[in-house]
């Protein structure tokens, strides 16, 4: 089918979009007997030649589009400009080095330097040298004790599958054979001789991007061993998707933890000391969520939310571990609790409405003193060995760049460690804090950021950003993409919605599975708030969202399309009946349910799936659907069905398109040269589509 659609925001223009011929299929699926067609299931083929010339004839429409904008080249000047300036990391010290990430400003990946102790600074890896066009990215690397050795992981394309480096610090050589099919995994030395990853077995058919991967092993790597003798230490006789393992500081315990959805664990140790010692289970249930924190004198310190929605930090000895013994260290608050340990002290960080409040103890809990921020934002990090004498913690929210800090756990004084140049005032923005009533009454928060003195006219360009899944909470960040946006007038809105983390397990539970439409009400009164307060109107509100949150553009848009101008719904998840057939979606079943777990889940499902309420004689935003190729997390044929449907079926004036980045994933690694043009493509769009002629 061939459609034609008339540029709705600005009709003088009477720009047409011709789409890509998308051919459809005769794919009858049953639910309970209920008969669901499935007619772009062709797409979900990504080892097919038909979908890559889709791909590519889709490719070409957009940028044909995107090509018209008058001012696009300038959006993308004007990002470049304010993103090219210095990034530079905490550092951290490993060995008898100094480690900081630096990016000098444009620099497709940041670059791992190190400092000796006479002062000697030099590189020690450089991702930008790992492929010519900076796809392939650094993700993630562990020192030995010494410092002497390193693993560390390299993404390719932007892939979930991972391939693991061992190198010696000193010499900067590779010292064996790389590892290969590592997936979802950490990196945990034991003192000098192995380390413990994670991954699953490669699919052996069909594609490696989307096929199905749910038994996820813990493995232990003996340094020159080849990689086929490695040994499943968890998870070859007990099927779970998400298996994890990490070596104390002091080497002394093995802690696994294993799940089979993105929330609730088993937690389980192995003591090192004793090579013969069994393991142990500390919980042997996924009815709530653990994370160790710290060991010391046999007694393990665990994150929880049993008994304890907001979390609570417990202590237990290895000897009777069983929650039975718990005994609290930081009893439970009115605030959800995050905890990270470092200089001899336990750091805890609490969200205060969406915000930071970071309070310092010690290992009996008790209360040393509260860590004074600069404004209401974001503090992140308080994390370092357990006998290092500092702690760093950076500092950011909408306009205040991340900026580093430097803390004496001792006198509690902090100072400035590193402020980075962003050619930008922040005098000359606003962010504020408001709280609106949702369709059921509940009462949601909202950070509005603008320039000081915008008029509430109706008139605003208006992006209002969301995500509302998986305890996820969406707190302050600077972004220069934003700050490119309210330079133009725009506003950027974010509310913090239900099925997120703000506010603990309950607010999390009350935006999942059954509650799920809650999200999505939270989102839709957030914008009729925006409306209602003139600081925007149909006209001039787009919505924005990635993964879970390209799912909340996705239902939103078809249940209210005559409230939004604009969608850009990124790398999401669209087609809720089938998202647990590829990669390790069933893993999202505790939020989301599956579509063969009851005949009222599937309904509620198809309710609101995007790709299934697409209706024909619907006027729908302008879309601006961005995926990725290599993404195997949320696999792109979510995006391509969603797309070909709107194609089809959308009779409004309003372009659809799809923008697929070819060697990217679901985000992670991407390189700045691939950030910066999909941003400058989204502001173009947005602003072109709200009548916009220049800028």
């Amino acid at each position: 089918m061939v459609g034609v659609a008339i540029l709705g925001c600005e009709q003088k223009n009477n720009l047409k979009v011709t789409y890509p011929v998308t051919e459809t299929v005769d794919v009858v699926d049953e639910y309970f007997g209920v008969k669901v067609s499935d007619p772009y299931r062709w797409l979900e083929d990504d080892l097919s030649e038909k979908t890559a010339q889709w791909v590519k004839a889709q490719n070409e429409v957009t940028q044909e589009f995107l090509n018209r904008i008058p001012f696009r080249d300038k959006i993308f000047q004007r990002l470049e400009e304010l993103w090219n300036y210095e990034k530079v990391s905490a550092p951290f010290t490993e060995g008898d080095y100094t480690y900081f990430y630096k990016n000098d400003g444009l620099q497709n990946q940041s670059v791992l330097y190190r400092t000796d102790k006479s002062g000697n600074t030099e590189v020690f890896l450089d991702p930008n040298t790992f492929s010519p066009d900076g796809t392939t990215s650094l993700a993630g690397i562990s020192f030995t004790d010494d410092g002497k050795l390193a693993v560390y992981q390299i993404s390719e394309g932007g892939s979930d599958w991972r391939k693991v480096i061992v190198i010696n610090t000193e010499t900067k050589e590779i010292i064996e054979d790389t590892l290969r099919d590592v997936k979802f995994s950490g990196l945990s030395w034991y003192k000098n001789e192995g380390f413990f990853y994670s991954s699953y077995d490669k699919p052996k058919e069909g594609s490696q991007l989307s096929a199905k991967t749910d038994q996820h092993k813990l493995y232990y790597h003996k340094l020159g061993t080849p990689q086929s003798t490695d040994v499943p230490v968890f998870g070859a006789d007990i099927k779970r998707r998400y298996v994890g393992g990490y070596v104390t500081e002091d080497n002394s315990l093995l802690v696994i933890t294993a799940a089979n959805t993105t929330t609730g664990n088993e937690l389980y140790y192995k003591d090192l000391r004793n090579p013969k010692s069994p393991l142990v289970a500390i919980v042997n249930n996924f009815d709530n969520s653990h994370s160790p924190v710290h060991f010391e004198n046999d007694t393990l310190y665990i994150l929880t939310n049993l008994n304890a929605p907001n979390r609570r930090l417990v202590k237990v000895s290895i000897k009777n571990p069983t929650p039975d013994n718990w005994v609290d260290v930081i009893p439970e608050s009115d605030m959800p609790l995050n905890v990270s340990t470092g200089a001899g002290y336990i750091f805890a960080s609490y969200l205060k409405d969406a915000t930071s409040l970071i309070e310092q103890y010690d290992l009996k809990g008790n209360k040393i003193r509260s860590i004074d921020l600069p404004a209401l934002g974001t503090a992140s990090g308080f994390s370092a060995k357990w006998e290092d004498t500092l702690i760093y913690y950076t500092f950011t929210n909408y306009v205040y760049p991340p900026t580093i800090y430097r803390l004496n756990p001792k006198t509690g004084a902090s100072e400035l460690y590193r402020k980075p140049d962003v050619k930008f005032n922040p005098e000359d923005y606003e962010s504020k804090q408001i709280f609106y009533t949702s369709k059921d009454g509940t009462r949601i928060p909202m950070i509005i950021t603008h320039k000081k003195g915008l008029k509430l006219n109706s008139k605003n360009p208006t992006i209002l950003y969301g995500y509302g899944g998986f305890n996820i909470s969406l707190t302050p960040s600077f972004s220069v993409t934003n700050l490119v946006w309210m330079e133009m007038g725009g506003v950027y809105a974010v509310p913090n919605l239900r099925g997120g983390g703000e506010y603990g397990k309950k607010w999390h539970d009350a935006g999942r599975q059954f509650n799920k439409q809650n999200v999505f009400d939270d989102f839709i009164a957030a914008a009729e708030w925006l409306i209602e307060n003139k600081y925007t109107s149909p006209d001039f509100l787009a919505i924005s969202g990635g993964s879970n949150g390209g799912l909340l553009v996705g239902a939103t848009m078809t249940q209210r399309p005559e409230l939004f101008k604009v969608a850009l719904p990124a790398v999401g998840v669209l087609d809720m009946l089938r998202y647990h057939k590829f990669t390790a979606g069933a893993g999202w079943a505790y939020d989301y349910g599956t579509a063969d777990d009851s005949k009222e889940m599937f309904e509620y499902l198809k309710g609101y799936s995007p790709y299934h309420n697409l209706r024909k004689g619907m006027n729908y935003p302008a879309t601006l659907i961005t995926t990725a190729d290599h993404d195997d997390r949320v696999v792109p044929a979510h995006s391509f069905k969603f797309a070909a449907m709107l194609q089809a079926v959308n009779d409004g004036p309003n372009p659809t398109l799809i923008r697929i980045e070819t060697n990217a994933g679901h985000g992670a690694g991407k390189p700045t040269r691939m950030v910066l043009q999909e941003a400058t493509d989204r502001l173009a769009f947005t602003l072109y589509c709200m009548g916009k002629k220049e800028i």
